[in-house]
């Protein structure tokens, strides 16, 4: 074998032997039982990130430790193809989207492999690929039959200048993020599917799933379902009676209503800006910006008084109306009640424009001040209603009750649940995604396309301008035929939202070249044992998934109602950034590969400089790898300078995968010459390893025994670590066994042959390559298969029995020494050792044991 450890050449080799074999190509035939371990799919950027790295070596390792114990394993890979990046970098290089998105998929591949990977390649999909999003259209008009999917007008981000929808984070402080134009909210026909229909189930259902408990109580939160009442503050206009419905969980607080906030889009603020110019202009204004949450909790909150005032139901008080920019039409009925004294969003608006503001809950121990919000001012536990009338001394429940009872006795209102989940809207005025297959017929209206005309295949030749929507300009695509009456028609140019296409690729891995959605393979495989991704995905990917899965499972198509058993999250990757800043402010950021970093004694940065023109340069913080902070490392150059197992190794050693994982150079240098001990440790042994026998048992040594239990006691360590997917301690423990098998004197060539046996499986799920091509150099293929389908090592009980152990010695319960003795030892002899010890001796001084408890195995405690 060769005498230093080169990775290139082992795992080019390596590689060359697994493609040879096929040796990760899956079947349904086997008898063992199945494991489908999945990584979400990446997008095509361009090239692999180390984050993409953390991710798919930890569904490797994952893979290879229970093939080895006697599992049918299934790793797939495939590319969330559409979506927007496509487009923008079609834009700027004047290439078709499709063009820019195979050209990445090739080279990320490439990487990937590079990596050894143990992928079945067989089940690579596309979602870009028609065969792929044909099913995508199919389940979309399975759904418009069923009335999952409807269409109805909804308010999206329209750019004027684009003349197209924006996504919420492409609008930028109320402007395009291209065009720079200011957004309006703008009315349009889109699809829909209804995922509130399944809110219910998709709430209870994640009792059952071993998913990270921050992740449920993510999707719980965003579900959102409230128990409260739904009211209406009476008013009239126009010679017509109408209430104001606003909803509520906070009941209690109705008698500290001080004003009442509606939406730009409200009918009643569209009525009331007919008469009032500025009010209108206002209007205008909020209808530009975001429609997200998101982006309404982080904006300034701003309003306009309308002059108009609706009715308290139960006071009769005038209660005035104003325009809210941080209401929105979506959610609810557009309307809120104002109760500044307990709802910290309220108290502001009020502080800021000089409104009223009334307490009506106290608490035990609270002074309220109307000076400064306080969060106890919104606890709804232990809280009284004061201020209140006849509902004075009520708790929060009995006040909900009785208020609840009275405005369904005045005829205003009624309890009501509410979600905070809305129907998922599909449509994208998009070129790059998934063609919505409807066509317009000016006689027939809206009529599906035929399954047989099946898939709406999107043209890849078109290049998008930022003009909108570049399948609206071509008349190969939107002419057609009426499919039912025969007339000219128009295709929809809207696509589908790209989530739609990340909500079921999993099912097709398991069957890649069904002629049908899914087939019995899909049953086999699914649901995924084990699914893995950034907490990022949380919320929406994983949401949308589970509904579409639930989707599925009603209309026949499988039998399992959950995507995924198990959930892990691995943490991200952070770096250290550095810049420079000039007089204007504008920070320039540089790789930390191109900086010199000083250190002071314990080791934290205290200067740095461009390795360019050794200036300084400032330290910005750890932060996640990232293209704005030019702080990412690229796998590639890793893997050329150490080799993909180094790359591996570090990437599991720095941390358990659910945490962060912080960059380190020193790490990888590190993880490099653990590897090259390793492959040392073999080559200097090579004769001796090649030629051992058998172990006899009654021929070993001390230091053959000293070994082999040393090396059995990190083994079941490193299972039940590796059970339980913490693979940077099985790393820590691969470190132990070489350390002990370096430290070994005098054992015999079985022993360490065994021994050394022993580390080359544990190491093999983390260090594919190296182990491999050790495990066949030094005839270890002979006895046990190829490292691939070698049976995990199982612990010799014999090897841990001990002749002596060793116990703590304590005094008062003071940890003050051991004991070595016989395994056997009576408590008499254990006793009188524990009584004769020298520091039992000092720290008794002289005094007698009151008693002398022995914990077997473990301790003797002598207390005086």
């Amino acid at each position: 074998m060769q005498e230093k450890y080169a990775p290139s050449d082992v795992e080019a080799a390596v590689q060359g032997q697994w493609r040879a074999s096929d040796a990760y190509k899956a079947t349904e035939t086997s008898s063992k039982p199945k494991f489908f371990c999945v990584s979400m799919l990446p997008y095509p950027s361009g090239k692999l990130h180390m984050g993409h790295v953390r991710n798919y070596t930890i569904n490797d390792v994952m893979y290879r430790y229970l093939r080895m114990n006697g599992h049918n394993v299934l790793m797939p890979m495939g590319w969330d193809a559409f979506g927007m990046p496509a487009e923008n970098a079609a834009m700027a290089n004047g290439v078709p989207p499709a063009k820019w998105t195979y050209d990445n998929i090739a080279y990320m591949k490439r990487q990937m492999q590079s990596m050894g990977l143990a992928i079945d390649w067989s089940r690579e999909i596309a979602t870009c690929d028609p065969s792929y999003y044909k099913w995508n259209q199919w389940l979309f008009l399975k759904m418009l039959e069923k009335g999952i999917a409807y269409k109805k007008t909804g308010t999206v981000n329209w750019d004027p200048v684009d003349q197209t929808v924006l996504a919420n984070e492409q609008v930028i402080d109320g402007r395009g993020w291209r065009s720079g134009a200011l957004i309006e909210k703008r009315e349009i026909p889109m699809y829909y599917m209804r995922i509130t229909q399944y809110a219910d189930e998709l709430l209870n259902d994640l009792e059952g799933l071993g998913w990270p408990e921050r992740v449920k109580i993510m999707q719980q939160n965003w579900i959102g379902k409230s128990f409260g009442v739904n009211f209406g503050f009476p008013y009239e206009i126009d010679g017509e009676k109408k209430l104001l419905r606003v909803f509520t969980t906070r009941a209690d607080t109705i008698m500290g209503v001080t004003f009442c906030a509606i939406a730009a889009e409200h009918p009643l603020a569209t009525r009331l800006a007919q008469d009032q110019p500025a009010l209108a202009a206002f209007i205008d204004e909020c209808k530009r910006g975001g429609v997200a949450e998101a982006d309404v909790a982080t904006m300034e909150k701003k309003g306009m008084a309308t002059g108009f005032y609706v009715t308290h139901p139960l006071t009769q008080e005038q209660v005035e109306v104003w325009i809210g920019n941080y209401v929105l039409m979506s959610y609810g009925e557009g309307a809120v009640m104002g109760v500044p004294a307990h709802d910290e969003r309220d108290f502001a608006f009020v502080k800021k424009y000089g409104l009223p503001l009334k307490q009506v809950v106290a608490h035990p121990g609270m002074t309220f001040s109307a000076e400064a919000w306080h969060e106890s001012y919104g606890d709804k536990t232990n809280g009284v209603c004061i201020n209140s009338g006849k509902y004075d001394g009520l708790g929060f429940e009995a006040a909900v009750d009785a208020i609840a009872a009275d405005l369904s006795a005045l005829g205003v209102g009624e309890r009501q649940v509410t979600w905070r989940l809305r129907d998922w809207g599909i449509s994208r005025q998009r070129y790059w995604g998934t063609p919505i297959p409807i066509i317009h017929c000016p006689s027939c209206g809206d009529v599906p396309v035929p399954e047989k005309d099946l898939p709406v295949v999107l043209p890849e030749d078109l290049v998008p301008d930022g003009t909108g929507n570049p399948l609206a300009k071509s008349a190969a695509f939107v002419n057609c035929t009426c499919p039912t009456c025969g007339a000219p028609a128009k295709r929809e140019t809207d696509t589908m939202d790209t989530f739609v296409d990340s909500s079921w690729y999993f099912s097709r891995y398991a069957a890649p070249d069904a002629s049908t959605m899914v087939d019995a393979r899909t049953d086999y495989w699914m649901p995924m044992d084990q699914y893995i991704g950034g907490i990022e995905h949380a919320i929406l990917h994983l949401l949308y998934s589970r509904f579409w899965t639930k989707v599925m499972r009603d209309m026949g198509l499988i039998n399992f109602g959950e995507p995924a058993k198990n959930l892990l999250t691995q943490g991200m990757v952070l770096n250290e950034t550095y810049y420079r800043e000039n007089a204007a402010g504008k920070k320039t950021w540089y790789n930390p590969l191109d900086v010199t970093v000083t250190h002071d004694e314990k080791g934290r940065p205290v200067g740095a400089t461009l390795n360019a023109d050794g200036q300084p340069v400032v330290l910005g913080g750890i932060e996640k790898m990232s293209k704005s902070k030019n702080n990412g490392v690229d796998p590639q150059l890793l893997i050329d300078q150490y080799g993909a197992d180094t790359a591996r190794l570090f990437t599991m050693f720095a941390a358990p995968p659910e945490q962060q994982l912080e960059w380190s150079g020193a790490g990888v240098e590190g993880a490099s010459r653990f590897l090259r001990r390793v492959w040392a440790f073999g080559q200097g042994h090579e004769a001796a390893l090649r030629a051992a026998g058998r172990i006899d048992p009654a021929q070993l040594g001390e230091a053959d025994k000293a070994l082999r239990r040393e090396v059995y006691l990190v083994l079941k360590q490193a299972d039940f670590d590796y059970q339980r997917l913490q693979y940077n301690t099985v790393v820590s423990a691969t470190m132990k066994m070489l350390n002990a098998l370096e430290a070994a004197k005098g054992a015999q060539p079985a022993v360490l042959r065994e021994t050394y046996g022993v580390l080359l499986r544990v190491l093999y799920p983390v260090v594919p390559h190296a182990t491999c091509q050790l495990w066949q150099e030094l005839g270890y293929v002979e006895e046990f298969g190829p490292l691939l389908d070698a049976p995990w090592p199982q612990v010799d009980a014999q090897a841990l029995e001990q002749a002596e152990i060793e116990l703590v010695l304590q005094v008062n319960g003071r940890v003050r020494g051991a004991l070595t003795l016989a395994k056997d030892a009576s408590r008499e002899v254990i006793e009188q050792a524990a009584l004769a010890h020298e520091m039992c001796v000092k720290f008794s001084e002289g005094r007698a044991p009151k008693k002398i408890i022995v914990v077997p195995g473990r301790l003797v405690n002598v207390v005086v």
